[in-house]
């Protein structure tokens, strides 16, 4: 099935009023994220964030399927997500937005840029209290610090996911 702008935006509708979130007010920028999402959907088979760069491999861009993981931590943070298509009602009604943080990391931005990128990741102390989260209903899995509010594969609630635990093994060279 194609996308069209109506899908994207009644997808967009849908999930924002499953969480309690806003569609930003601004209605020309909206049509414009609309756009991005339905191309990105077209190009890829999947409605990777417009405002990231995708890199048509669906296994490297999970994080970035709207609503990206990223997007519950931006809006309880700063008001909005990274790309502004969701927002709180504060945002919403005043128009207000601040400059969001990337919270992705760099080696799923540039995946091919990263000169160890066949190299073992190795984990940092800001990586410690994340942990494994798998979809019980699709299978989908995410490295985050809490389960996602939504599968962003199959639309599976929260209560869907399961912590996997994550044991790290100290390097010994």
């Amino acid at each position: 099935m194609t996308a069209t702008i109506e899908s994207v935006r009644q997808r967009a509708e849908q999930d924002a009023k499953s969480r309690g979130y806003y569609l930003n007010s601004d209605s020309k920028f909206l049509q414009d994220l609309f756009e991005g999402l339905k191309t990105n959907e077209t190009r890829y088979g999947y409605p990777s964030c417009p405002c990231r760069v995708a890199t048509g491999v669906y296994e490297q861009d999970r994080d970035i399927i709207c609503p990206c993981d990223y997007r519950d931590p931006d809006v309880a943070e700063f008001g909005a997500c990274y790309c502004s298509l969701y927002v709180n009602k504060e945002v919403f009604d005043t128009g207000r937005l601040t400059p969001i943080p990337e919270r992705r990391l760099p080696e799923k931005m540039f995946p091919d840029l990263t000169p160890e990128a066949n190299a073992p990741i190795e984990v940092t102390a800001t990586q410690v209290s994340r942990k494994l989260w798998y979809c019980k209903q699709c299978g989908y899995v995410t490295f985050r610090d809490d389960a996602p509010y939504v599968c962003p594969i199959c639309k599976a609630k929260k209560e869907f996911f399961a912590g996997l635990k994550l044991e790290i093994q100290p390097r010994t060279s």
